[in-house]
C-alpha cells in the first residue's frame, strides 16, 4: 500500500501504545525500582522511570515509522519536558499511555501519561519526547521524511498546537540564552555577588556543588548495534544530579520536573563517558541541577558533548510538603550563565 493512502487513515488515536510495570504481581521487578529500604512517600527510583519512558517513546515512534519504512530505526532527539504531578511508589502498577501528538518533517513528538492503578489511583506525570526517524541503508544514518497524521478530533488539534508551542518555546529559549541579562536579571546577579563581599558571608558557592563520574560504554548498554541506549544515559545523568541536589537540600530532594534533555551526539560502544552534575540555581524550595555528558572516543581520541540535561528538584519534609533551601552563589562568568539559564526556566 502506498504511503499516501496510509497517511489519510492514520490519526493520533491509531498510534496509541500502552505499557505496564506490574509491581503488584512481580515483587522482583518492584524491588529493582525501589529507592530505599524503608517506608517513605514516593519510594521509587525515578532514574529507572526515565529509562522506561525512553523505551516507551521509542516503541511508540517506531510503530508509526515502520508503517512507511519497515527497516528504519528511531533515536531520541530530546526530552522536551516531564512534569511530575504526584509521587509514585512500587506498591501499585504503573501504566504508561503514549501516543504521537505531532509529526514534523522527520521527527515525531510522543506524549506519555503515567498513571498508577489501584486504590488512590492518580495522574503521576506528563512527558514529551522528540524522536527522529533514521535510515541505515548503505551503512549511513540519515533522516527520513514522514507523512503527517490526520488531526480530526478537537483534542488532537489542541495537542498538536501545544506541541508546536513547545517547539517554538525551545527555539525562543535558545535565542534568549545568547541575550544580555535584563535589568531585573542583572540586579539579581549583582545582589548575589555583592553578598559574597561581606566579611560575615557564610553562603554556599556554586563551585562547591559539583559532582563528576566516569564509565565505559559496554555491550549490555546497547540499544541498536554499537549505539548505547539513551535511557541508560539519562538514568545515569539523573542519578548523579540527584546526588548533587542532596548536597544542598536540608531535608529530602525529590524530582519535580525534567526541564529539558538534549541528545547531541550518539554514544558508541567503547566510548568513555564523563558525567558532570552542577547545582546551578536554587529557588524558594527548588534546586536546579545541570548534568552534561561528554563522550571520549577510544578510536580517534575525539570528545564531544553527548547530552545536556536540566533537572528540577524540590526540597520536602517527611509529609512531602515543600521546605526552604539556601541560596547558592555564583562566582565565575560560567556559573552566572548557568544560573541565568536555570533562572529563566525556574519553578519557585
Amino acid at each position: 500500500m502506498k504511503a499516501e493512502s496510509i497517511q489519510n487513515a492514520i490519526t493520533p488515536h491509531d498510534t496509541r501504545y500502552l505499557f505496564v510495570l506490574p509491581f503488584s504481581t512481580d515483587p522482583s521487578l518492584a524491588r529493582r525500582f525501589l529507592a530505599r529500604d524503608s517506608e517513605i512517600v514516593g519510594n521509587i527510583r525515578f532514574g529507572k522511570i526515565l529509562e522506561t519512558l525512553d523505551k516507551v517513546a521509542e516503541n511508540t515512534a517506531l510503530a508509526y515509522v515502520h508503517r512507511f519504512y519497515p527497516g528504519a530505526r528511531v533515536v531520541t532527539a530530546a526530552v522536551d519536558s516531564i512534569v511530575l504531578r504526584n509521587p509514585a511508589d512500587t506498591k501499585h502498577d504503573l501504566v504508561f499511555s503514549a501516543q504521537i501528538n505531532h509529526v514534523g518533517k522527520s521527527s515525531v513528538e510522543v506524549g506519555i501519561r503515567i498513571e498508577c492503578l489501584g486504590a488512590g489511583s492518580n495522574h503521576l506525570a506528563s512527558c514529551y519526547f522528540t524522536m527522529v526517524a533514521r535510515s541505515t541503508d548503505c551503512g549511513e544514518a540519515k533522516s527520513l521524511s514522514l507523512p503527517p497524521l490526520q488531526y480530526q478530533e478537537e483534542i488532537d488539534r489542541r495537542r498538536y498546537q501545544k506541541a508546536e508551542q513547545r517547539r517554538l518555546a525551545y527555539r525562543e529559549g535558545l535565542a534568549k540564552a545568547d541575550e544580555m541579562p535584563s535589568l531585573d536579571e542583572y540586579l539579581f546577579l549583582k545582589q548575589r555577588h555583592e553578598e559574597q563581599e561581606h566579611s560575615n558571608f557564610d553562603g554556599v558557592r556554586a563551585g562547591q556543588l559539583v559532582l563528576e563520574s566516569t564509565c565505559r560504554a559496554y555491550p549490555e548498554q546497547e540499544n541498536v548495534p554499537t549505539t548505547i541506549f539513551g535511557g541508560f544515559l539519562i538514568r545515569k545523568a539523573y542519578e548523579l544530579a540527584a546526588l548533587a541536589a542532596e548536597m544542598v537540600a536540608p531535608d529530602r530532594a525529590v524530582p519535580c520536573q525534567v526541564n529539558r534533555i538534549n541528545f547531541n551526539q550518539p554514544v558508541l560502544l567503547g566510548d568513555q563517558l564523563k558525567f558532570t552534575a552542577r547545582v546551578v540555581y536554587t529557588g524558594k524550595t527548588t534546586i536546579a541541577v545541570q548534568t552534561d555528558i561528554e563522550r571520549f572516543s577510544r578510536s580517534d581520541s575525539n570528545k564531544s558533548l553527548s547530552n545536556s540535561c536540566l533537572f528540577t528538584f524540590r526540597n520536602v519534609g517527611s509529609d512531602m510538603s515543600p521546605c526552604p533551601v539556601p541560596f547558592i552563589y555564583p562566582v565565575t562568568y560560567a556559573e552566572d550563565a548557568r544560573l541565568l539559564n536555570a533562572y529563566r526556566q525556574r519553578i519557585d
